[in-house]
């Protein structure tokens, strides 16, 4: 789990899908700011299969599907 201490920053460009991603997910769990649900979002996937190193590249993960239709989410 990360630790509470906050001392890097990290700047990341989303496109405007992404963004709107992030605020749905923290309006329906009532997350005070975007930079709280973005750290949720991030304690939920590295609790998964990114810290077992399962050989996925960094290009496979994301909440969009690749290709032809990028603009729908995956479910």
């Amino acid at each position: 789990m990360m630790g509470s201490d906050r001392d890097e920053r990290l700047q990341v460009m989303l496109s405007a899908q992404e963004l709107s991603a992030i605020d749905e997910f923290r309006y329906k769990h009532k997350i005070p700011s975007r930079a709280a649900a973005v750290r949720e979002l991030l304690q939920i996937g590295l609790a998964g299969t990114l810290l077992d190193g399962d050989g996925r590249k960094s290009s496979e993960y994301g909440i969009f599907r690749r290709g032809t239709n990028s603009s729908s989410v995956e479910e």
